[in-house]
């Protein structure tokens, strides 16, 4: 995928494009997949979803920082593929009911968000969290509702010149919490189904 272009500043940061990677490999958007976004900010994972998935739902509940998402998205309207609909709402009273893919920016009404996501069975969800208390309670929050695959932890470095030499300022470390809210089906009842048999309950 183009990089993408954030010419506009929402005063809170975009997501660094190195966690953006990881992020994007552990929702594996297609374009059959409909992406929702709790927190967009710059809307830099907003306009990364748009080049991958076919629908974008995006909410924001600050107005001048959806303002900001709307610039950025037309400043890359050429790579974006998606059909994007951006909510100035809140969540999860803004959310749809059909996402395959669910990222949480934020911690705002995280476990209003996961009840959500456990409700409409959404297939995919990470949540990124930069505060080890909050990471605590997320987990907890993830593994109450059965939605926890993997927890992440992981800090990127950029190196800078340094008296003629190389050295590096860190960024903050993200924690990222992976998981999925569709109820799995065991294999044993997917062979029997093929095989035209009935599967007890």
């Amino acid at each position: 995928m183009p990089p993408i272009a954030l010419p506009h500043d929402a005063k809170a940061g975009p997501t660094k494009s190195e966690v953006r990677a990881v992020v994007g490999s552990k929702l594996a958007l297609g374009p059959d997949d409909h992406f929702a976004e709790v927190g967009s900010c710059t809307g830099a994972v907003t306009i990364d979803a748009a080049q991958r998935a076919g629908r974008v739902t995006a909410l924001e509940r600050k107005p001048e920082r959806l303002e900001t998402t709307e610039k950025n998205l037309a400043a890359n309207e050429a790579s974006v593929r998606a059909d994007v609909e951006l909510r100035n709402a809140e969540a999860p009273e803004g959310l749809p009911d059909d996402a395959d893919a669910l990222f949480l920016g934020g911690s705002r009404n995280f476990e209003e968000v996961l009840d959500h996501a456990v409700e409409t069975e959404i297939d995919r969800v990470v949540m990124n969290v930069s505060r080890l208390e909050v990471a605590g309670r997320a987990t907890e929050a993830f593994r109450e509702r059965d939605l926890l695959e993997e927890v992440v932890q992981f800090q990127v470095s950029h190196g800078y010149e340094l008296a003629g030499a190389t050295s590096f300022n860190s960024d903050n470390p993200v924690y990222m919490l992976v998981g999925s809210a569709t109820p799995e089906t065991d294999e044993n009842d997917d062979e029997i189904a093929a095989d035209g048999g009935e599967v007890d309950r």
